[in-house]
């Protein structure tokens, strides 16, 4: 039987509303299927237009073995491209700064910042330097953020833009500076990682210091029913003329939600960690702005700071998760903000959340494991993602193997 067909069956017999067959879990080869038909034909959000300052700044990145490079040219364009020279290959930029020409360290095959191939020392005379310039990758920008596709044919951008912007625009991204990042390597199928970043179910055990601004008891996509709390909260998001409503579509989703009474930010105590606001309305007492795109991503942005969490696959039980904190421009670490306190909430929900992964992926391994029922109360974002998940794989295995 093929990868594919093996992978085909596993799908076949994953029963709805449960978690997935043990394979499609600790399997090298769902490995390497999902990196082809999952991150390799999604839009990934990889970072904020403000890491990218001026011309010649550049980011680079590993989507799971594929090197990519994204960097703003000349005339203050964002680009990507694949991180690969086009003479035998190595990666012509790592880690992120500035540059006035891409040089490839191995044989200094050097490109313009748009791209184009401009000198290949001890070519022919007829080698032709237009034929091998840097091979694009889809990008797209909104409110701040920047998107990327590898596929040839990417996803239509134009509704998740449309819907996103007016939730987006409040909070001044582009005028964001970003004040820290972390990253962790979790011994987790990304799968299992971004199933529990996608429930809360887990929080009030696992996640005391999260539990005291986030809302763990509301029930679906932040459903609060007859809540007072909630009710007084919407009304006054109306009056503010912020949009609350949940918006979706078939990769993306977004709310905003009031946090817990009395809080007015995802900090340790509840209270703001910056005093230079990112979204002046309201004072800053605005809930906050949760938006979340499958396969690898959600964000939290407050009245004072914004969170991106994104998770990478590295192997089949391993997952890179990045963390960001972004802050207003004009925020100074140590007047505005201590660093310290800014990520102290997160940086601890995520080593718990890095534990309980591991240990959900050592049980999965188990010869006793068999697929368990999800809640549709508490983990229906997780059913959300892991439907998904299905829907992309299979219309993947029906295009390139039909039944």
């Amino acid at each position: 039987m093929s990868d594919l067909s093996a992978i085909r069956s596993m799908l076949a017999a994953r029963r709805p509303g449960h978690s997935l067959p043990q394979g499609l879990y600790n399997d090298p080869a769902v490995h390497d299927f999902d990196m082809k038909a999952i991150f390799a034909r999604t839009w990934l959000l990889v970072g904020a237009e403000v890491e990218l300052p001026k011309p010649g700044s550049y980011l680079t990145l590993e989507v799971g073995q594929w090197p990519v490079l994204v960097l703003r040219d000349r005339t203050g364009t964002l680009r990507a491209f694949h991180n690969s020279c086009r003479h035998r290959g190595a990666p012509v930029c790592s880690g992120h700064g500035t540059t006035a020409r891409l040089v490839c360290p191995y044989h200094r095959w050097t490109y313009e910042l748009s791209g184009e191939l401009v000198h290949a020392g001890r070519m022919p005379n007829d080698f032709d330097v237009s034929d091998y310039a840097l091979k694009p990758i889809a990008i797209e920008t909104l409110a701040g953020i920047i998107y990327i596709c590898l596929a040839d044919d990417p996803p239509d951008f134009a509704p998740f833009r449309a819907a996103f912007a007016p939730l987006l625009a409040p909070h001044d991204l582009a005028n964001a500076k970003l004040a820290h990042t972390s990253t962790l390597v979790e011994k987790a199928n990304w799968k299992l990682v971004m199933e529990n970043a996608r429930e809360c179910y887990h929080c009030p055990g696992a996640h005391p210091e999260l539990s005291v601004t986030f809302p763990t008891g509301a029930s679906a996509h932040f459903d609060y029913g007859a809540d007072q709390h909630a009710d007084v909260f919407y009304a006054r998001m109306r009056a503010l003329g912020l949009p609350s409503d949940e918006v979706e579509g078939d990769w993306w989703q977004a709310v905003r939600f009031p946090l817990n009474e009395g809080c007015v930010s995802m900090t340790l105590d509840g209270q703001r960690s910056v005093d230079r606001l990112m979204c002046e309305t309201g004072d800053g007492d605005i809930g906050s702005l949760r938006w979340a795109l499958e396969p690898n991503n959600f964000c939290h942005a407050t009245g004072d700071f914004v969170f991106i969490f994104t998770c990478m696959p590295t192997g089949p039980h391993e997952t890179v998760v990045t963390a960001k904190w972004l802050v207003h421009k004009d925020a100074v670490e140590g007047v505005d903000y201590d660093l310290e306190r800014l990520t102290a909430l997160w940086e601890k929900t995520n080593l718990q959340d890095r534990d309980l992964a591991e240990n959900n992926q050592r049980g999965v391994n188990s010869l006793g494991y068999q697929p368990g029922p999800y809640s549709p109360d508490a983990e229906a974002l997780l059913i959300r993602f892991v439907d998904w998940y299905c829907a992309s794989a299979q219309t993947f295995i029906d295009e390139v193997e039909p039944a």
